[in-house]
């Protein structure tokens, strides 16, 4: 795999950095960071590497690390990889290294060593075993001793003989045949032989014993093989070569008739009845269909491409690239680059694949196809100056309506990558300290520890809600994080929706719980509110009134170009995406704004959900299935006058007005 450089800004994805001190204590030289490894700086047989002055954040970096499946490196402070491993779930695995009980003292060097470390995330577990293979085999860390060679995976082998025969095989490719795999799980490929040896009664016997036969054995006793190994009339022949004909079909994946006919025969069981056929029959389905499930990390196809997934947030940008050769994806890499004071994801996109492909020493490396998760206007453009610098013909798809499947597969990971990085990105601690600052010396500001966000949420007027978000100096604090339903306001006066959220979160201002900074989603009307509430809930309790800022979206919603308006002063202040205070500020308000909406739509939701019956005060669950179980429904209720909901178990008569009242108020 090829190690990508360019001028697009940071090139690792999802890193983490320690301080690297002058010398170890043994007073060996050790890079400070941002220094290159200088030349002639090895490891002699057998020496270790050296150890960073500062212990890996761990804390830090598992706040970045999502609940998927993936492959992870570690790499120590000469920037070489260390370590490489997968997981199901990536942060339960990486978090198991950092636990203060590991004994192992394997692990625990290992830790011992951690500079940063980069994770990728997968479709699946196999596909992160796969992933994890090819990584080993081109770093060969010093701390992996596993998965050195092609034996790491089995396949199948379907014999080239006049009678083929189908056998699990793993090791050297010597014998004559067709090989389908690899495959992630050996005890899956050999769960598949029995499978198919019931599908298809395809020998599966050793050579030797095919040659000596005289009569069938078992297996063609038990209908698992049409026995060639004796003599076979012209018909039988031919059955056998029909047979060989669709496992070879579906070992190649071309397997949807195969699949249907399995389907309409089990189907047909269940009809007459037969359901315990018919159970067996769906579990041959169902293995067959996972065995010979398509495998996007190490797929059959012969495809070569990058996928290039994009991501753009609280004023940074993400591009992550997975290289894909012979189907197989031989790497990954995330790029951030500065963002222009104006223009979003598409240039951004533009200005990576100029930067990245028009670059005559990877024109050995270039793919055949380049898939983009955006549009991009100057595709075409790019696409011939590529062919005429490198005298090769790229194909470039845009959004994945372009794509189909395996593609589609791959650049849905792609997107999910450049998101993940761009999270981690955001939240790491080099980035937060320098945001923050910028942002203290922007307000005038000294040591803030905690900011806050306010924003409301509602369609047209409809259950809003308000939300609360809160950062520290290492970024988001989500389990302070809190949401508000907004009641007794005007549907639709985001005004009085403020006032209502800040006057109850400042009703009674905790120690601990005082804000430096209070930001207002919105223009000089929220504002407004927040100067009114905020003042006389401080003044009140005699405490220093926090920092307020409004930020009102600018023309055309775009982002970049919103206003900062300081409370009091209403000083406006303009700023560009190259800034980091603004950066900080975006940030903060898409999340109040994502955490607004995700608490709307969840309340929208339930009030869906929920029963009119049981927003009458005094009418639970019970109650209520007691007046439909009663009366015969929910048209009925509606029907029924007082004297009859009055009739229903555990309904006085006064309960029963309140109930016709509230059916019948429109």
């Amino acid at each position: 795999m090829e190690k990508h450089q360019g001028s697009l800004g940071e090139e690792a994805s999802v890193t983490y950095e320690g301080v690297r001190p002058d010398r170890t204590p043994e007073g060996k030289n050790v890079l400070k960071a941002g220094e290159e490894l200088p030349q002639g700086m090895r490891l002699a047989p057998g020496e270790e590497p050296p150890l960073p002055e500062k212990a890996f954040d761990a804390k830090a970096f598992l706040k970045t690390v999502p609940n998927r499946p993936g492959s992870y490196r570690m790499y120590d402070v000469r920037g070489e990889v260390i370590y490489v491993g997968k997981a199901k779930d990536l942060k339960k695995r990486l978090s198991s290294y950092f636990l203060k009980n590991v004994t192992a003292p394997k692990t625990r060097a290992l830790v011992a060593h951690i500079q940063h470390i980069e994770f990728t995330v997968t479709f699946s577990e196999t596909e992160a075993l796969i992933l994890e293979n090819n990584l080993i085999k081109e770093y060969q860390p010093r701390y992996n001793i596993l998965l050195r060679d092609d034996k790491s995976y089995p396949y199948l082998l379907l014999t080239k003989q006049k009678h083929p025969g189908l056998y699990y095989h793993r090791g050297a490719k010597r014998r004559e045949g067709e090989y389908f795999g690899p495959y992630p799980d050996s005890g899956a490929v050999k769960e598949s032989l029995r499978l198919l040896q019931k599908l298809f009664p395809i020998r599966q016997c050793t050579d030797t014993v095919y040659a000596h036969r005289s009569r069938p054995c078992l297996m063609a006793q038990l209908g698992k093989c049409l026995a060639p190994c004796v003599p076979l009339t012209e018909a039988e022949e031919e059955e056998y070569a029909r047979q060989v004909s669709l496992v070879r079909l579906f070992l190649k994946g071309q397997n949807q008739e195969l699949l249907n006919t399995l389907t309409e025969r089990m189907q047909s069981l269940s009809a007459e009845l037969k359901f315990e056929a018919a159970a067996k029959v769906r579990d041959q389905l169902l293995a067959l269909r996972r065995v010979q499930e398509s495998q996007s990390v190490s797929a059959d196809g012969s495809f070569d491409l990058d996928a290039v997934g994009t991501a753009l947030e609280g004023g940074q940008a993400c591009v992550h690239v997975l290289f894909i050769r012979q189907g197989r994806i031989l790497g990954t890499r995330s790029y951030f680059p500065k963002l222009p004071a104006e223009g979003g994801e598409e240039s951004i996109l533009s200005s990576f694949l100029t930067q990245f492909y028009l670059n005559s020493e990877r024109g050995e490396m270039l793919p055949k196809e380049i898939l983009l998760d955006k549009t991009c206007s100057d595709s075409a453009l790019i696409a011939s100056a590529i062919e005429k610098l490198t005298g090769r013909k790229i194909r470039i798809c845009e959004g994945e309506a372009s794509v189909r499947q395996e593609r589609a597969r791959y650049l849905r990971l792609a997107s999910d990558n450049a998101r993940t990085a761009l999270n981690a990105h955001l939240s790491s601690e080099a980035t937060a300290q320098k945001r923050i600052t910028s942002l203290e010396t922007l307000l005038g500001l000294e040591n803030v520890q905690r900011l806050e966000c306010y924003d409301i949420s509602h369609t047209q007027g409809e259950l809003t809600v308000a939300s609360l978000v809160v950062f520290n100096r290492e970024g988001p604090d989500t389990s302070r994080y809190r949401r508000f339903n907004i009641e007794g306001v005007t549907p639709g006066d985001d005004f009085a929706a403020m006032h209502q959220v800040l006057t109850r979160r400042f009703k009674d201002i905790k120690e601990g719980e005082r804000p430096d900074v209070v930001f207002i989603d919105g223009g000089p009307g929220q504002l407004a509110q927040a100067e009114e509430v905020l003042s006389a809930a401080f003044n009140s309790q005699g405490v220093e009134l926090p920092c307020i800022v409004a930020v009102a979206k600018g023309e055309g919603r775009k982002e970049g170009l919103e206003t900062l308006i300081v409370a009091f002063t209403h000083e406006h202040i303009h700023l560009t995406l190259a800034d980091p205070a603004l950066q900080l500020v975006l940030h903060i308000r898409d999340e109040s704004h994502r955490f607004a909406i995700t608490g709307h739509r969840n309340r929208r939701a339930k009030a869906r959900r929920t029963s009119a019956l049981e927003q009458i005060e005094g009418v639970g669950p019970k109650r209520r299935q007691a007046l439909l179980s009663h009366l015969g429904g929910r048209r009925e209720v509606l029907r029924a006058g007082v004297d009859e909901l009055a009739k229903v178990p555990g309904i006085s008569r006064e309960l029963a007005q309140k109930i016709y009242d509230a059916l019948h108020a429109s």
